[in-house]
């Protein structure tokens, strides 16, 4: 099966957080924070549609500036997505420079707020200087996004301010069948992205152009199989405490890949609570309780690295093997 979402850590551990979502064969990407990220290049920042910020501290959101500018000619809107408070941020992040000479961009983002059980909204066009043009609030329900086959939901953490973590869902997966193609002489191309828009969507009275010959719904469906969806959670910077953990582990329940925080070694245990963060063994609890497929340990302090291997094992000793 191949995946829907092809997700990459654009920094090492201890570097600034940056999870790089491609969807594939949409030509679009999403990203879980917003760390300083020169390894992302203007291809791969163009190729971005929704943002998902878990806060604004400076090692998870000073990569804006660099997205504002590659995407100041962008003819899709940007939306993004943050904490309590997160308009003001990009609203004084936007107010930071001189727009002058604007006018004609395209540039158009759209950004939300999650507080409580209330998104708020605002939006920010280029042609506009940037002006904040706030929009209604809208109920919260788990989901920030949802999309034509997956949706993101979120759930609002202690870091001694508002953090969010992130999950990534698929709908279901549909699987194409290059066997069943080939018995029907059928090609490859943009016609099998109709036909699973047709499946999510039920379409049984559609019919395919297919090099010039139509074929009925009914006739092309067996060429798909629907298969459970992939699903990928992000965590960073928590309290490792008991309502944490449950929320965490509540967003994340059969995660493929739980991306998670082990910021501190459970020796230091003490520190990690004075820091608001999570401790390599609570992350790998986490990934156990939460029946995570596997567990990618992130977000290591600078104080590990001469030993990042003790973080690692730490977290897939207690996700493996709980004492």
């Amino acid at each position: 099966m191949k995946p829907s979402f092809h997700a990459r850590l654009v920094n090492s551990p201890f570097e600034d957080p940056c999870l790089y979502v491609r969807l594939l064969r949409e030509s679009r990407a999403l990203v879980f924070d917003l760390g300083f990220a020169p390894g992302l290049s203007a291809r791969d920042l163009l190729k971005i549609t929704d943002i998902f910020v878990s806060h604004t501290h400076v090692d998870h959101f000073i990569g804006f500036d660099n997205v504002l500018r590659t995407c100041l000619r962008k003819e899709t809107p940007l939306r993004l997505y943050g904490p309590e408070g997160f308009i003001d941020r990009v609203d004084g992040k936007l107010r930071g420079y001189t727009w002058n000479l604007i006018a004609d961009y395209p540039l158009v983002l759209h950004v939300s707020e999650l507080s409580g059980s209330v998104v708020s909204h605002a939006v920010f066009r280029a042609g506009n200087t940037f002006k904040r043009e706030d929009g209604e609030a809208t109920p919260f329900h788990g989901e920030l996004l949802k999309d034509t086959f997956f949706s993101v939901s979120a759930a609002v953490l202690d870091h001694q301010v508002p953090c969010l973590a992130f999950s990534l869902a698929e709908d279901y997966h549909i699987n194409i069948d290059k066997d069943k193609l080939k018995k029907m002489g059928l090609p490859v191309g943009p016609w099998l992205k109709e036909l699973k828009d047709a499946i999510r969507e039920d379409v049984s009275g559609r019919s395919f152009d297919i090099e010039g010959k139509e074929f009925a719904f009914t006739e092309l469906k067996d060429v798909a199989t629907v298969t459970k969806g992939q699903k990928i959670a992000y965590v960073v910077d928590a309290l490792g405490s008991d309502e944490n953990i449950m929320k965490i582990v509540r967003l994340a329940k059969g995660a493929d890949v739980l991306y998670i925080e082990a910021y501190f070694s459970d020796k230091d245990k003490d520190r990690a609570k004075d820091r608001y963060h999570l401790t390599s063994k609570e992350a790998g609890r986490v990934a156990r309780e939460a029946g995570a497929g596997r567990l990618e340990p992130v977000h290591f302090s600078p104080r590990y690295s001469d030993n990042p291997e003790e973080l690692t094992k730490e977290a897939e000793e207690e996700f493996r093997n709980p004492g």
